[in-house]
């Protein structure tokens, strides 16, 4: 069965892979890793690999690759909801707005109520406007944002539209909060987390992430990439 899976024929005729990306891989090394395993196992000069949607190096759980033909239906599979956990930690931020840059403001949450962390989600859910990091891969004038970033200059980000279909918030360990989202495509948790602690009066940053489902996959039935690579090779 395995074999028949992962064929040379199926691969290029298109495959879909649930992957389990590593904490610190860019998702670009990951489809990197991927193509070379392919072309290698196969004695194959090239063939197409893509994902449907990046993940942050600090961030881990679910990608979808796919290969071959099915590249050609990638936008399917990127226009689907998204499923995160994480944690993120209230009093601080960062240039950033999670672990990647160090903390550069520090801020009071003694004035931070139960009764406003149990309401501030209502101010996120539905359709709203969301600026993404100045640390990210979008583009602006040619340039990617991050370039803008690690230069010290300045640009403006335009906003974008995006929905927040679940926001729950676990206060037990405050001012650490654990948090499940639902989301449409194109959304940052970054932003969404600064914003959240922008509305307390306060800062926040987000200190872990792993997406959990891409509309109905799920990372329970993703494989991690040492994995792939045994079945690839029928080393299981």
């Amino acid at each position: 069965m395995v074999k028949n899976q992962y064929s040379r024929d199926k691969f290029i005729d298109g495959s879909i892979l649930l992957i389990d990306k590593p904490y610190k891989w860019t998702s670009f090394q990951l489809v990197n890793k991927i193509r070379w395993l392919i072309k290698k196992k196969f004695n194959l000069k090239n063939i197409k690999i893509g994902h449907a949607g990046t993940l942050d190096p600090l961030a881990k759980g679910l990608m979808i690759i796919v290969s071959g033909k099915k590249t050609k239906q990638i936008i399917n599979y990127q226009n689907l909801d998204k499923t995160y956990v994480g944690t993120f930690m209230l009093g601080s931020t960062t240039k950033s707005y999670d672990l990647e840059t160090p903390i550069n403001k520090t801020f009071n949450v003694d004035h931070i109520s139960l009764e406003e962390l149990s309401q501030v989600k209502n101010k996120f859910l539905g359709i709203i406007k969301q600026t993404p990091p100045i640390f990210s891969a979008i583009k602006k004038d040619g340039k990617r944002l991050y370039e803008y970033a690690r230069n010290n200059e300045k640009v403006l980000i335009p906003k974008r539209e995006i929905e927040i279909k679940k926001l729950d918030l676990d206060i037990e360990n405050f001012p650490e909060i654990k948090f499940i989202v639902e989301c449409s495509k194109g959304t940052y948790i970054r932003s969404l987390v600064h914003d959240i602690g922008i509305s307390l009066n306060s800062g926040a940053h987000l200190t872990s992430l792993c997406r959990e489902k891409i509309g109905e996959y799920s990372l329970k039935d993703a494989m991690n990439i040492d994995y792939f690579e045994k079945i690839l090779n029928y080393d299981i």
